[in-house]
């Protein structure tokens, strides 16, 4: 029996996902699941670059917006809500268009990889933290690389996020993020996944990016983010998209 088939678009920031993904839906009768890791989050508009209601051209998007900053929201989440989203979409005889640039997220789906769920340890990741601090982030990179060097083959020595996450998955189950990935791809996935990854030349895309920044800046992201501050206490997950 064949899957029902489900379309992926990946790539860059600034790489014209969102563009794309919008003019294919028009074309083929799609609807749009986000498979970005910070437009999940409310308030967090023009930081995250999240399509506008105007940019979305009618076409409908799921989660989207619907994350409070000050909640946690993992990948094992994204990878329940964008399989329900997946569903809906097919029920109204619809294409699913997967888009976005979180590698964890589209690899929760097209490799059916179930991370397993880590109950948050406060007192370790301010122990990691605070190591950071005293001892420089690369401290960090050579214990993960020492724990799971796979993994760290595949994150910059600067991706503060992806490092901190390799060390607290195995501090919370003994097991290291590859192992887990091994394990879980041995189980078939539900859809048949077409992946396309929009590629540019480096030099181009930088353009792109600080040109988007600009936009951002004049758009108001100073506002934005002085707004988010006051609003919430704490930002678990959200403001790394921002690096704040």
């Amino acid at each position: 029996m064949s899957k029902p088939k489900v379309i992926v678009i990946c790539g860059p920031t600034a790489s014209g996902k969102t563009s794309l993904s919008i003019e294919l839906a028009k074309r083929i009768n799609g609807e749009i699941i986000s498979a970005d890791s910070m437009q999940i989050y409310k308030d967090m508009n023009i930081g995250t670059a999240k399509p506008t209601i105007e940019e979305m051209q009618g076409i409908k998007h799921y989660l989207l917006d619907f994350i409070s900053p000050n909640k946690r929201y993992s990948v094992a989440d994204y990878a329940k809500d964008a399989k329900k989203a997946i569903e809906e979409i097919l029920r109204k005889g619809k294409t699913p268009i997967v888009v976005g640039g979180t590698g964890l997220y589209i690899d929760s789906l097209i490799y059916g990889i179930e991370y397993q769920e880590i109950e948050f340890d406060k007192t370790y990741r301010d122990e990691l933290e605070k190591k950071v601090e005293e001892e420089g982030l690369n401290k960090l990179y050579e214990m993960a690389k020492e724990i799971d060097e796979e993994a760290v083959k595949k994150i910059s020595p600067n991706d503060k996020k992806r490092i901190l996450r390799i060390l607290e998955i195995y501090h919370a189950t003994g097991k290291t993020k590859t192992e887990q990935e091994i394990e879980s791809r041995k189980k078939e996935v539900e859809y048949e996944y077409h992946v396309y990854a929009l590629d540019w030349d480096r030099q181009i895309l930088y353009d792109r990016i600080n040109r988007r920044v600009d936009q951002m800046i004049e758009n108001g992201l100073i506002e934005e983010v002085k707004n988010i501050l006051k609003k919430y206490d704490e930002f678990p997950t959200a403001m790394q998209g921002l690096r704040i």
